[in-house]
């Protein structure tokens, strides 16, 4: 028999409270419970006027209006403001009553602009949010998980001007040129004279009319369009710990240095740096080290033409200072150039009869020229480091990680593109979605540990040694639950099939004991 439900319902009148009609588990609820946003009337004292003017819009209204745009991945602060008008839980959140008037989406704008824009309001958010992860034990930032991601800008890709741009300076130029000086002296060679600025080191570049502080790129077969990238840090249970925002023409290896002072200013001198193979260069490799960082790079393959010996292929004699060919023959040092390379080079006429010569050099001149880097000894650290079982196990949480914090921002939170324009506010965008991020993921396991009724710690402090450094990590049962329960599991079996054995094993050996007694009698 089909039913039929009548529509009396949508004008009857009863007494609720909005207390009651949230859900006990809703994200909103373990939100509220786990932070406290009466910090933010300090940090906005000074922005506002003492004695003069209306009563202004209460800035944690708005702080949490923008929080929860972000949190649910709302795309815009007018849909936000609508979601808030029909959504009971938005409105106990705020703490706004069912009849009462919910501020206009022009509201949050209009205050950045005159108050908040040149101001860390957002910045400190984000690391008070951060704070308290630290606080409760979530947060644990002996492992740096670093990457960027490109995020579309506001802008249209057709609409831009060509202009000429200055090269960007790189934050080791000055050590490199000491080392190269040195290095040259140590052979017996003239230290380079102070290079002049030239004003006309630039490059081409496209500036888009639209959005002129975003940048144009190409990445493999990807679209070109205008981006920025987010350079951003977290730590092995997926916090955000820091993040970058630079336009999406400047490459990875460029910010590694600030971002990680960013990170060591804010929390300690991390035991190892994960990354991937944009960072795995020498100067990085060479900045890591000198600070004991614990550098967790992968495998990169061979460069060079198809068919022919790559560099790999000759073998470097630190004692003499040489490499030798397959035909063992010796390549000598000649000079190091201003870009940090030495040279090696093999002598024309033992090339000119050698049998790999097809395979080795199409040079007209018959000889084979090696470039090395003068920090080519850190890559080689790496190289080998990269074998130990600490940088496989760390390598391997990259994917669950760095790549993961990513994947959820864009997936969940609105970050595919920029809502703004402009770096500052792309900042903000960036700050305010990895605040939701971490906020989100505190809460949770807030809630979580609240209701754990054995009173279970979630973490697990453990050792992890290699013959180079030593390191005490903390391991987040909660993130890695999956992972212990596998191999308990695994363990388990492994003792039943162990005894099973030794049971089977009795019982042969006790059926045959009566042959055996008989074969000696």
């Amino acid at each position: 028999m089909m039913g039929k439900r009548n529509q009396h319902h949508r004008s009857e009148n009863i007494t609720v409270t909005l207390e009651q009609l949230v859900p006990a588990d809703h994200l909103v609820r373990k939100v509220d419970q786990v932070m406290d946003f009466q910090f933010i009337y300090p940090l906005v004292e000074k922005l506002y006027c003492e004695n003069n003017g209306r009563p202004s819009v209460d800035p944690v209204l708005l702080i949490k209006m923008a929080l929860l745009q972000y949190l649910f991945g709302i795309p815009s602060m007018r849909k936000t403001i609508q979601e808030i008008e029909t959504n009971v839980a938005y409105r106990w959140f705020l703490g706004l009553g069912l009849d009462e008037k919910v501020p206009h989406f022009s509201t949050f704008g209009k205050n950045y602009v005159r108050r908040f824009q040149d101001t860390t309001i957002f910045e400190d958010i984000f690391y008070k949010i951060l704070t308290q992860g630290v606080d409760a034990g979530f947060v644990d930032p002996v492992v740096l998980f670093i990457d960027s991601t490109h995020v579309k800008a506001n802008a249209n890709k057709r609409k831009y001007k060509k202009k000429h741009v200055r090269r960007a300076a790189r934050f080791y130029q000055d050590e490199l040129e000491q080392e190269i000086n040195d290095d040259r002296e140590a052979h017996g060679k003239k230290r380079f004279t102070p290079k002049k600025k030239d004003e006309n080191d630039q490059r081409l570049t496209k500036e888009s009319t639209t959005d002129p502080e975003s940048g144009y790129y190409v990445k493999g077969e990807r679209e070109k369009q205008f981006a920025y990238s987010f350079h951003t840090a977290c730590d092995r249970n997926g916090f955000v710990l820091g993040t970058i925002v630079t336009p999406g023409n400047i490459h990875d290896s460029i910010i590694l240095k600030p971002l990680l002072e960013l990170i060591i200013h804010r929390f300690t001198v991390p035991f190892a740096v994960v990354a991937d193979s944009a960072y795995k260069t020498a100067p990085i490799a060479h900045l890591l080290l000198r600070q004991r960082i614990l550098p967790v790079f992968p495998y990169t393959r061979p460069k060079g033409v198809k068919g022919m010996f790559k560099t790999n292929a000759f073998y470097y004699d630190e004692y003499y200072d040489c490499y030798l060919c397959e035909n063992d023959q010796q390549l000598v040092y000649r000079t190091t150039t201003r870009e940090g390379r030495r040279e090696y080079v093999s002598d024309p006429k033992i090339c000119e009869t050698c049998p790999f010569l097809e395979r080795c050099t199409k040079s007209q001149t018959m000889q084979k020229v090696i470039h090395r880097h003068v920090w080519q000894d850190a890559i080689d650290e790496v190289e080998h480091l990269r074998h130990t079982p600490v940088n496989r196990q760390l390598y391997a949480r990259r994917k669950e990680t760095i790549e993961r914090v990513f994947a959820d921002a864009k997936e969940k939170h609105g970050m595919r593109w920029t809502r703004y324009r402009g770096l500052k506010k792309v900042t903000m965008q960036a700050m305010l979605t990895f605040a939701a991020l971490n906020l989100k993921k505190l809460a949770n396991w807030s809630w979580d540990s609240s209701r754990n009724p054995n009173g279970v710690s979630y973490f697990l402090r453990i050792h992890k040694t290699n013959p180079h450094f030593q390191v005490e990590m903390r391991v987040c049962l909660q993130s890695e639950g999956r992972y212990i329960f596998m191999m308990t599991s695994l363990f388990i079996r492994l003792l039943l099939h162990i005894f099973i054995i030794l049971f089977l094993i009795r019982i042969v050996l006790y059926l045959n004991l009566p042959a055996v007694n008989h074969s000696a009698q």
